[in-house]
């Protein structure tokens, strides 16, 4: 068993590594670019939206009220005659990152946290880099994927979206394993 304390420079610095190399996916490669298609007719849904204000938040379009009302004849003519729709609003204003790159980077923090705890428990000091890598790059590739596919099977994100985002958390888990296994204490 390796103590946690003991691996606070491969979390840190798995999280640097990640934060750069995700920073380069998705702003400098246009391996991104077609995640989200612009709206048909964006303006007129926009001005049609504007009037209602509609607080930011998660929303289902049509919502049913209650599981009886999901079986009713109105609700189910309400969902054939559609949009149907999962909705998530923004707050109005200019967009700005800030908060969710610092939001990310402690993500990043706590995927590398878990990946020495398993690791840790596992493998003590002194540990081959094989055995290393495979104990931190599997927790860190569950950590920045698995739960990409309930958004796909539960709510219908595109298959395209979740399978290129789990290649960037393979690509991630990848470089954290390898942070571990070359920091690892001796």
């Amino acid at each position: 068993m390796t103590p946690l304390h003991l691996l606070w420079l491969p979390i840190l610095l798995s999280a640097v590594i990640v934060f750069l190399v995700s920073s380069i996916v998705h702003m400098l490669s246009p391996w991104h670019k077609g995640d989200y298609p612009k709206l048909p007719e964006e303006d007129k849904v926009r001005s049609a939206l504007r009037p209602i204000a509609i607080p930011p938040g998660d929303y289902m379009v049509p919502r049913p009220a209650t599981r009886e009302d999901m079986r009713s004849p109105d609700f189910q003519a309400k969902m054939k005659e559609g949009p149907v729709l999962m909705l998530t609003v923004f707050p109005n204003g200019p967009a700005t990152m800030t908060m969710n790159l610092i939001l990310w980077f402690l993500y990043l923090l706590v995927v590398g946290l878990f990946a020495a705890y398993v690791a840790g428990r596992a493998l003590p000091p002194g540990a081959t880099f094989h055995h290393v890598f495979r104990f931190a790059g599997v927790t860190a590739f569950l950590g920045y994927t698995a739960a990409l596919w309930q958004m796909s099977i539960w709510y219908r994100r595109a298959w395209s979206t979740t399978i290129k985002a789990t290649v960037d958390g393979l690509i991630y888990a990848l470089l954290t394993a390898w942070m571990f296994a070359w920091l690892w204490p001796a």
